[in-house]
């Protein structure tokens, strides 16, 4: 089978890192009042509106690598996996999925860190995401920083197989409608927000999930933690679906405008250096 056009795995490295950082940046005040709707603890009490931006040190660090990561693994299975055209969709779901895993290796550690900062899990302890990160080690080891890997590849998956599907179609199909080869970045930005957006809201129950294993802080080798199934079915029975949905609208509008953001940048930034 031949190999399929796309962006060459430096193109996509350089793109993907500044579409990462871009929508992080831009929209980390909006993932903090997320995170502090879904924490256990109450949303004034781990911060309310106050101190919006604690923790972005972690994804300054963290975001650039992460997406690099991500559309690396993405556009290369794009190209190379030997599905048949007409499969497309399973294509976007598989690569999707593999770019998600290996992108989580590098993100899970800046998420934990920063969801701890952003909730003041830590009190005075920690309050920057230098500090946080350190007490992490401290107390938690190397494992600590990948605590809750398992319930973000859990929220991950069902999303980009729900996002990025849905946002191929879609640029093909506007595309088509509007008589040109290819859309202009701006054009699939559109398709970025509405395949997001779709994607955020039926899978905000696992980003609860999500959360509360990140911000769980009992000690691993002194207390089993609960699986993730019967984690889920506790915030269910003591809390009520409404919990399950804590935060919905943020993170819809939130990655609904992110999508627009992340897939704008990237496919400007892409469409910039094969010009190059």
């Amino acid at each position: 089978m031949a190999e399929k056009k796309g962006p060459t795995f430096y193109q996509s490295l350089l793109a993907g890192g500044l579409a990462g950082t871009a929508v992080d940046l831009l929209f980390f005040p909006i993932d903090t009042i997320k995170t502090r709707l879904q924490s256990a603890q109450g949303f004034v009490q781990a911060g309310g509106f106050k101190g919006i931006y604690k923790g972005v040190g972690s994804v300054v660090v963290g975001s650039a690598p992460g997406a690099a990561m991500f559309f690396c693994t993405y556009d290369t299975l794009k190209r190379t996996l030997p599905i048949p055209s007409d499969l497309a969709p399973v294509t976007h779901m598989v690569s999707a999925s593999a770019g998600e895993v290996a992108a989580c290796l590098i993100r899970v550690p800046t998420e934990v860190i920063k969801t701890r900062t952003q909730t003041s899990s830590y009190g005075n302890l920690a309050q920057g995401s230098f500090a946080a990160a350190r007490l992490v080690l401290t107390t938690e080891g190397i494992r600590g920083f990948y605590r809750g890997f398992g319930s973000t590849i859990m929220r991950e998956i069902p999303f980009t197989s729900l996002q990025f599907p849905l946002y191929e179609m879609l640029k093909v199909q506007m595309a088509r409608a509007l008589g040109k080869e290819k859309l202009p970045a701006y054009e699939a930005a559109l398709c970025g927000s509405f395949s997001g957006g779709v994607a955020a809201a039926l899978t905000t129950p696992l980003d609860v999930l999500k959360t509360r294993v990140m911000l769980d802080l009992r000690d691993t080798t002194k207390q089993k933690m609960p699986s993730l199934p019967a984690r889920f079915k506790q915030i269910y029975i003591t809390e009520g679906v409404k919990a399950l949905f804590a935060g919905v609208l943020p993170r819809t509008l939130w990655i609904s405008a992110g999508g627009a953001v992340f897939l704008g940048v990237y496919e400007w930034a892409v469409q910039t250096l094969t010009k190059t």
